[in-house]
């Protein structure tokens, strides 16, 4: 079992309650899309599973450590194994693309190694492959500042890949992009995580692209997990009662 989550719940200081009791296991492979209405706990869940949100209760296991558990190396060495692609990006837009992708290594760098962008010629040359598996090695030298959008998730998706990680965490990746454009990144991580063997939890709002690329669903609302099956089994009667607080699925 890769990743285990057991009864987590969580509150925030405002008492607002974003988790309530989820558990769920996750078996090496699998391509995940947790689906639900905005503000149901899509990304609570997911930043809690690397830790960068503590949760108020239950446990989170990966790889059988119990991360609530871990001191600070301990967690950093964690992080190491779980990538994450963010709605923003969440790159550095004054540095080049290939510099991004490099970023993916530095929990593998000592601090001044890090800050002096210090990386070896293999490294370099892995950052570059990667690249060519997003068809984004003709803009290695170019800022990101100057990207599209597309452009962008593409080199965050590099940059999470960079790491070699055993689970990949997808919060809302293609919220921002349009449909065409939603999709071709979906087709890249698709491809590639599977070439890679690497483990994959998506957040979407978009209940079609989740049918189409995932092996399984898990749907919250309002904090609470009301759907966890294989893809095939997502009705659209239960489409509707999972998002039944909103006027339009998205």
């Amino acid at each position: 079992m890769l990743l285990s989550i057991k009864n987590v719940s969580k509150k925030y200081d405002n008492g607002t309650i974003a988790l309530k009791n989820v558990s769920f296991d996750v078996e090496k492979g699998e391509f995940i899309s947790v689906i639900g209405p905005s503000g149901s706990g899509k990304s609570t869940l997911l930043r809690s599973i690397n830790k960068m949100i503590d949760i108020s209760e239950g446990s989170i296991l990966f790889e059988d450590k119990n991360i609530e558990n871990l001191k600070k190396g301990e967690i950093e060495l964690v992080r190491r194994e779980i990538g994450m692609i963010f709605q923003n990006y969440n790159l550095v837009e004054r540095l080049t693309v290939i510099e991004n992708v490099l970023h993916g290594r530095l929990g593998y760098k000592s601090i001044i190694a890090g800050i002096l962008g210090i990386y070896s010629e293999e490294e370099k040359k892995e950052a570059f492959s990667f690249l060519e598996k997003v068809n984004m090695t003709k803009y290695a030298y170019q800022k990101c500042n100057e990207l599209s959008g597309g452009q962008k998730q593409r080199v965050g998706i590099a940059r999470a890949i960079m790491q070699k990680p055993k689970l990949l965490l997808c919060d809302e990746p293609i919220a921002s992009l349009d449909p065409k454009t939603a999709e071709n990144i979906m087709d890249y991580l698709e491809k590639i995580v599977s070439e890679l063997k690497i483990t994959c939890i998506v957040n979407l709002h978009q209940v079609d692209i989740a049918k189409k690329y995932s092996d399984r669903i898990i749907a919250l609302n309002k904090g609470e997990k009301i759907f966890d099956d294989k893809t095939e089994h997502l009705t659209d009667d239960m489409i509707e009662f999972i998002y039944k607080d909103e006027e339009q699925i998205q």
